[in-house]
């Protein structure tokens, strides 16, 4: 019990600054990413560092759920990569405790992790992305510093585009100075003139003050004779002129009441007050148009017989009316009248209907939107538990420590969930699906994985070995393999040539007889209802390995050399694709499909006896060199 307390404070150990490492550094990265999509409302506002600190907090605080399980993935591949490249973990198994085992102080730590990070979507995040977004909105409305440019026109102030040719950075002075005063309308500008001008701003940092010295003003009056159309102007000529330009520098924030009242600001407990409130409103609009509508349907219906209670008809003995009669005997403005009366209630009406549809898809977004922050309050606990699940395993399966192999192995995995949960999202928050789909959806896709290396970790499974899939794309490929035979130095047990060249004799006789019955082009038919000679080829390949294997001991570098040059032969699906006798005739008379396969297999049966022809060479050769050695 104490060896096994002992396991276990040593895997927190180990475990804990990685996470805090990883953590702190995969937030400061989506930090980065935050700062670089914003930087454009920043630079250039004048803000104070205890703003900028202020928001980059709260931006962090918003950014913990993105953070948190690539952190949790990472530190757990390391962890485990850890121990399995030091071979500790392969010597905790050899021990009698198992990977969950190991597993256990972490699995109950990273689910205290997720219930924190529940309570932490729930509790803090509304406050701190209220906060955050105020404060990004305030700095946005916030004018930006006024440093006019030589050369260029400055339109940033309001109504007023300002021009200097050049400055003087020692004092100051703007020199050949423009200003154009557009605030009343460009019809009523002001243009103003200055050889020499200085800025500043008043006390309140409301007003910009400019001192304009030696200069002319021109001004349009239209207000005065609007009805003329020759506008008259006014010119005036100064030596000293001050003006005033609206333009306020201070930093105001916002409220953060209508921000509250968002999505993103409340509980779980206020998004499930909204969304009842919201489905309540939507199925009174709903009941209110439908009865319009019937109503509407009703008061159309314009056949006497019509009852719009009982929605039947009931004969009356009235003549009937001649629509056509009625209708070519009035006159041209008359029709006209008509239509235009009937285009504009139908225009009416098309409004109508486009205001009303406007008003319910308002109503269901805002539904989904709050769904949508309703679900997420859980989808992040659930997302931490699964990247340790994932994380785990897959540490002990590679045995790769350190920041390499585990860091590209979780960015991946990152972001093929980033990108699932990003689609689903999206797609829900449209409306093109449920949003409980699109909000697990990632969840439901990386689950199934969780298990899975989970499982194959527990069993020592060689999900990662290279050479186990390379023989798998071999065998579904049909790629061919180089024999490599290389001389011993040490040999215990001499090869008998006799032995040996009536082992050759034993797989020439083999290959004959395969050769004399494979002469021919396999037909359509014939391959898919017999298939090649499996058993054949695999007689072959068996006494052929025998051979190689018996005079691989051989101290003659010309014999190692024609062992290296028989093939190696393979069972492929290609010789027989099918097993059952009923899907291999299925196949045969689905020519599409059948076909194409016939035609590979052609290939493949050309290769196979192109290996037979150099069996039976390099047999006859190798028999000749053992002949050699008497």
């Amino acid at each position: 019990m104490r060896i096994i307390k002992r396991l276990y404070g040593f895997i927190l150990k180990s475990f804990l600054p990685l996470f805090a490492m990883t953590f702190f550094i995969v937030l400061f990265i989506v930090l980065m990413q935050f700062l670089w999509k914003y930087i454009d409302d920043l630079v250039g506002k004048g803000l104070s560092m205890d703003v900028l600190a202020e928001l980059f907090f709260y931006a962090a605080v918003s950014m913990v759920p993105m953070a948190l399980p690539l952190a949790i993935l990472l530190a757990s591949l390391m962890t485990f990569g850890n121990l399995g490249e030091k071979s500790e973990l392969t010597a905790i198994k050899a021990s009698g405790v198992s990977l969950l085992q190991v597993m256990k102080p972490l699995i109950i730590l990273i689910t205290f992790i997720a219930v924190g990070a529940f309570f932490f979507q729930n509790d803090v995040l509304p406050k701190a992305q209220v906060k955050m977004w105020t404060l990004l909105f305030s700095m946005k409305q916030k004018s930006p510093e006024v440093e006019i440019p030589e050369g260029v026109f400055y339109d940033q102030i309001p109504g007023y585009n300002l021009y200097v040719k050049s400055k003087n950075r020692e004092t100051g002075m703007l020199h050949d100075v423009m200003i154009y005063d557009l605030s009343k309308g460009g019809d009523n500008a002001t243009i103003l003139l200055a050889d020499s001008a200085r800025l500043a701003f008043t006390e309140d940092s409301r007003y910009l003050y400019l001192h304009l010295f030696k200069g002319e003003q021109f001004e349009n009056l239209r207000e005065q004779r609007a009805l003329d159309k020759n506008v008259p102007f006014r010119r005036e000529s100064f030596y000293d002129k001050e003006v005033l330009i609206p333009f306020d520098a201070n930093f105001n924030r916002l409220d953060e009441g209508g921000m509250r009242k968002q999505y993103v600001g409340k509980n779980i407990k206020e998004l499930r007050q909204t969304i009842d409130s919201v489905s309540l409103r939507v199925d009174s609009i709903g009941a209110q148009y439908t009865a319009e509508l019937i109503k509407s349907r009703a008061l159309l219906n314009t056949n006497p017989n019509y009852d719009s209670h009982r929605e039947q008809t009931k004969p009356r003995e009235l003549p009937p009316l001649n629509m056509d009669s009625i209708w070519t005997a009035l006159g041209a403005a008359e029709m006209a009248n008509i239509f235009r009366v009937a285009r504009n209630q139908n225009e009416i009406q098309k409004n109508d209907n486009q205001f009303r549809a406007a008003v319910m898809r308002d109503e269901n977004k805002t539904i989904r939107r709050h769904e949508i922050e309703l679900i997420k309050k859980f989808t992040l606990s659930v997302a931490c538990l699964i990247f340790f699940f994932i994380g785990a395993p897959l540490g002990a399966i590679i045995r790769k420590g350190g920041l390499g192999t585990p860091l590209v192995i979780s960015v991946l995995l990152f972001l093929v969930y980033y990108i699932i949960d990003n689609t689903g999202y999206k797609m829900a928050r449209d409306g093109h699906i449920a949003v409980w789909i699109g909000m697990w959806l990632s969840t439901a896709i990386l689950l199934p994985l969780g298990i899975y290396v989970t499982i194959k970790a527990m069993n020592d499974s060689a999900v990662f070995n290279k050479d186990l899939y390379q023989q798998l794309f071999r065998k579904i490929f049909g790629i061919r393999e180089t024999r490599h035979v290389p001389l011993k130095e040490v040999i215990i047990r001499d090869v008998n040539p006799n032995v040996a060249r009536g082992k050759l004799a034993v797989l020439y006789g083999s290959v004959c007889v395969w050769e004399r019955r494979h002469r021919q082009v396999m037909s359509y038919a014939r391959y898919w209802k017999q298939g090649f000679d499996i058993k054949g080829i695999l007689s072959i390949s068996d006494k052929m390995e025998r051979v190689v294997e018996y005079m691989a001991d051989s101290r003659d570098v010309k014999v190692i050399h024609q062992l290296n040059q028989f093939p190696v032969l393979k069972r492929l699906w290609i010789y027989r694709p099918a097993s059952k006798r009923w899907l291999r005739l299925g196949l045969m008379w689905f020519a599409p499909v059948g076909l194409p396969i016939y035609l590979v297999a052609l290939t493949y049966g050309r290769r196979l006896r192109q290996d037979m022809k150099r069996i039976e060479e390099t047999s006859i050769k190798t028999m000749e060199v053992l002949r050699d050695q008497k």
